[in-house]
């Protein structure tokens, strides 16, 4: 399967969808950054299938961040079905939890997350795991010029808990638009954990 220097990001929260762009795009600026909003989007994505076949605008993925708590299949059995595929057995998975109960994170790494990253440790925390799980394959784009987005967000996306609000511009990652939601599977069409 060839591989493209992606980070599929898993995330149904538009505030935390925002922050993660904007940490990535200070640390990994102009990675593109395919997003979906739920586990079931994630499974299609990672397949290749139904709305996400053409390659050439969804690439295969060198990393995945993916949230526990997501609708139609959380991110245990989104992990749990990924580490159960011999082909994606090696794709780094970092899990990304609101919550503050240490169990969550033991579960998402018995489940097979590389990692897990509290959400209350701040963004930019996780821009830093992301290149470091990522290793020599997002190393490039730590000093690379920025890509345009082709498609601008909001122009004043909530600053990091750095405390940085100086932030006027969006983030410049390159982010790859999932289909009209209109073509994603319904969730009663949820995939089989099983392959």
């Amino acid at each position: 399967m060839a591989r493209s220097t992606t980070i599929l990001l898993v995330e149904d929260d538009l505030d935390d969808l925002l922050l993660v762009q904007l940490a990535l795009q200070k640390t990994l600026s102009g990675v593109p950054l395919a997003v979906v909003s739920d586990g079931v989007q994630a499974v299609e994505y990672l397949k290749g299938a139904g709305p996400y076949a053409d390659r050439s605008v969804y690439p295969f993925p060198d990393i995945v961040l993916l949230d526990l708590k997501l609708p139609l299949m959380n991110g245990f059995e989104v992990i749990r079905w990924i580490r159960q595929q011999p082909e994606l057995k090696l794709l780094p998975v970092i899990a990304v939890t609101g919550s503050l109960r240490n169990e969550d994170a033991k579960l998402a790494c018995d489940a097979g997350a590389n990692v897990c990253v509290f959400k209350s440790e701040g963004f930019k925390g996780l821009a830093e795991m992301v290149l470091q799980v990522g290793g020599a394959t997002l190393s490039e784009f730590r000093s690379a010029k920025p890509v345009a987005s082709p498609q601008q967000g909001p122009t004043s996306p909530r600053p990091e808990e750095s405390g940085d609000d100086s932030i006027s511009e969006p983030p410049d990652t390159t982010t790859i638009q999932p289909p009209p939601d209109g073509d994603h599977p319904a969730s009663g069409d949820r995939p089989s954990a099983q392959k």
